[in-house]
């Protein structure tokens, strides 16, 4: 059985479940003589290296190089926005940092003589905890703040307030291909690099820059990634500037790539964050103010933190009107690798905040959190505290109230409490929560994509664009534009690998743009070699060109004569019209002060909710998702089986990092949960026995392409209900509407300890029968 639309070029979902895949450790195989790299990784987290003796290496046999920075022929540092990342570092910055890299002719020769590298370091203090950074004062940058209105006044007037705090844990990228680069020199000195990377211009430019070459010199590919979630958006670069100065070093191609432990130890995570707030609010509910500093853990270097961090502050409001608002953030450095993009790219930490607000809201007024979520909703006449109007607000509310009426709330509420009166040792929690996430680049020169569309004389097509697939489908939807365009099946449309000397200057596939940005570009391509056939085929059938239909593979006006496509690429061959065209996109509307912190960053709001109900097991803490209900505005769908994969993955893969997925580090910044055995992945178990998906119609309202609308980061922080459904049911195991003190994540010890802090609150008899003694 072949996947819907396989023939010429079968889909990247068909290649990767068939084992035809070729990643870039693959594509090694191509070529002769192939050096494997190993790194020399520090013991410490801060250490200046004092001395490095790679001849216990050489004399091993299969070594062939030790690099160490004097291999650099161009600049040795990279990152991409401030170049504050040595390739090879006389300072140690974070534990396990690789100071030198051993080349050999296979990957054990190379990490024998990694081992042998004699190094001799001078620690240093190191700090790895976020507090202690903070009150170091030990920032990257200056802080960022989004600001409306007068907040202390507000503050001051407003007839309730309650203020607190939240910690938010990292999360490892955990992709299946880890990061993997193959650098091919030629013998004029340009080279050849085959990246696992989101972002083949930003490698490009790097590789470029530690060879002191041209970019032009340097063509960069990006086969399909074996997933990447922003982890190699920025991170990719480093290995891909160690295979090329290896590989200018020796002539010889170079291979970087990773096991698991390396990767997880060498690369950032999802930036762990620290929230204070203090809000204002009235009888009802409805907020008044809000005043929010967000710490964010940026690691050792900028990396793409700053526009993290923005991004963050911007989502903090999600779906609400906060009529005075400000939100200030910090860049800590910490001695720990430099995190970095993650799906939502900080919009799900600034999520996660503004939802615990309003959860704190709601128990202070002794009302349900759905109705004061709901209360506090954008009207459709409000703008952001950034300045953007919210037009969707009236479809959030459409939606909002369809969700609760199809999947029964008020229902599933009166059954949980009903079982939580009948059950001690056991409770359930329901819980609603909206999603209105920005879609575009946080940096407006990137809302940009190229794609170049060209037609053989057999009538079959090549279409090359500017985005990656990484198993999210853009090859799939792209493609599947263009054969829509013109008529065809997709399996005549063959997409040709991303690479930077087909499509120069792209931005990364990140930020849910990559159908949005690559799609309109090859629409605008593939719409004017449509034209020009039109004309072609309105020639040959003695019709108006604004007659001409393209369908089944035909052409020709609706109810007359047709001819088949082939034959009308062949005509305009011969008489010598072009039969390729470039298209280019940029994204209209968008302005951003970043002086005032105002403009409309966003080209539309995705918007989604989620209904979660869960059980706890009040003797360990232990929990189980029983069931969840989202309905997420997809727009059009342009492929609804692709869309609803990336609505269900993007949730469990939110629900890993609000309830499971822990990252750890020790006091000497050595990272503890560098695998599956000790960083706990969400698995099939974690689903739901009840899991329903469903797309709200399409209806008014921005949209994207062709009326669809982005699925990429949206549906993760859909996952935000089943942290406030953990509340819920933590809420029931004591009494008082005191708020649940509750950590992201939420894991199973973290939840006993929360319901232990509920229960102490019962009165003692009432505690002698539940089965728990009290400190």
């Amino acid at each position: 059985m072949k996947a819907s639309g396989a023939g010429a070029e079968p889909e990247a979902v068909w290649l990767k479940v068939t084992g035809r895949q070729l990643y870039v450790e693959d594509r090694a195989r191509a070529y002769a003589r192939v050096l494997q790299a190993w790194p020399v990784t520090a013991p410490w987290a801060r250490a200046v290296v004092e001395g490095l003796d790679p001849a216990p290496a050489l004399a091993l046999p299969g070594v062939l190089a030790v690099l160490t920075a004097a291999d650099v022929p161009g600049d040795n540092h990279i990152g991409p926005v401030r170049h504050d990342e040595p390739v090879f570092p006389q300072e140690v910055t974070y534990h396990s940092q690789a100071v030198a890299w051993v080349l050999g002719e296979s990957r054990e020769a190379a990490r024998a003589g990694a081992a042998a590298v004699a190094v001799r370091y001078r620690p240093l203090e190191a700090v790895v905890d976020l507090e202690e950074a903070i009150r170091r004062q030990r920032f990257l940058a200056p802080p960022l703040t989004v600001q409306r209105g007068e907040v202390e006044a507000a503050l001051a007037a407003a007839p309730r307030r309650l203020s607190g705090s939240l910690r938010l844990g990292a999360q490892e990228h955990f992709y299946l291909e880890t990061q993997a680069s193959l650098a091919v020199p030629a013998a004029d000195g340009r080279c050849l690099v085959i990246a696992s990377t989101q972002h083949p211009a930003e490698v490009q430019a790097m590789v470029a820059r530690v060879l002191g070459r041209p970019r032009a010199e340097v063509v960069v590919e990006a086969p399909p990634l074996g997933g990447g979630f922003g982890g190699k958006e920025s991170q990719a670069n480093l290995f891909a500037a160690v295979a090329a100065v290896g590989a200018a070093r020796t002539g010889r191609p170079v291979l970087v790539r990773l096991d698991r432990r390396l990767d997880s130890r060498l690369t950032g995570k999802r930036h762990p964050m620290l929230a204070r707030f203090t809000c204002g609010f009235d009888p009802d509910g409805r907020l008044l103010a809000l005043d929010v500093t967000l710490y964010a853990d940026a690691g050792f270097s900028l990396d793409l933190s700053e526009a993290v961090l923005l991004r963050a502050l911007v989502h903090i409001d999600n779906a609400y009107w906060i009529p005075h608002f400000r939100a200030t953030g910090y860049l800590v450095r910490t001695d720990k690798p430099s995190q970095t993009a993650f799906r939502g790219f900080g919009g799900p930490q600034g999520m996660v905040v503004g939802e615990e607000v309003l959860d704190r809201v709601a128990r202070a007024v002794g009302q349900p959190a759905e109705a004061v979520r709901a209360r506090n909703f954008y009207r459709p006449d409000q703008e952001t505290p950034y300045g953007q109007p919210v037009g969707e607000a009236g479809r959030l509310r459409e939606l909002w109230d369809t969700l609760a009426a199809d999947a029964g709330l008020a229902e599933r509420r009166r059954a949980a409490a009903a079982f939580n009166a009948a059950h001690p040792h056991r409770k359930r929690g329901v819980a609603m929560t909206p999603v209105k996430f920005g879609i575009s680049f946080n940096a407006g020169f990137l809302n940009q994509a190229g794609a170049l569309v060209a037609i053989y004389r057999d009538g079959s097509v090549r279409l090359v664009h500017g985005g990656v697939e990484m198993g999210q489908g853009v090859y799939t939807k792209v493609r599947q534009l263009v054969a829509d365009t013109l008529g065809l099946d997709p399996a005549t449309v063959v997409t040709g690998p991303t690479r930077t000397d087909h499509i120069p200057n792209t931005s990364a596939t990140a930020a849910s743009t990559g159908t949005d940005l690559n799609g309109q570009a090859a629409l605008r391509a593939a719409r004017r070699l449509r034209a020009r056939l039109a004309r072609v085929a309105a020639g040959l059938l003695g019709c108006d060109p604004g007659a001409v239909r393209f369908a089944g593979g035909r052409v020709g006006p609706a109810g007359g004569r047709d001819l088949p496509w082939a034959a009308v690429v062949e005509a305009a061959y011969l008489a010598r019209i072009p039969l390729w065209a470039a298209g280019f996109y940029r994204t209209p509307g968008l302005s951003w002060d970043p002086g005032q912190a105002r403009g409309r960053p966003f080209a539309y709001f995705a918007l989604g909710a989620a209904l979660a109900e869960v059980e706890v097991d009040g003797r360990t803490g232990e929990y189980t998702l029983r069931a969840v209900d989202i309905l997420h505005d997809a727009g059009r769908p342009l492929h609804p089986a692709v869309d609803r994969g990336q609505v269900e993955g993007g949730f469990l893969q939110g629900v890993g990092w609000l309830t499971r997925e822990e990252v750890v580090w020790d006091g000497e910044g050595r990272l503890l949960t560098p695998g599956a055995s000790t960083y706990k992945l969400p698995t099939l178990a974690d689903l739901p026995a009840e899991f329903r998906v469903r797309f709200l119609p399409p209806g008014p309202g921005p949209a994207a392409v062709a009326g669809s609308k982005a699925v990429g980061e949206p549906p993760f922080m859909l996952a935000i209900a089943v942290r406030e459904a953990l509340k819920e049911a933590v809420a029931a195991f004591g009494p008082g509407p005191e708020a649940v003190e509750l950590p992201v994540p939420a894991t199973p010890e973290a939840v006993y300890q929360a319901l232990e802090t509920r229960r102490r609150r019962l009165p003692a008899e009432e505690a002698a029968t539940d089965g728990h003694h009290l400190d």
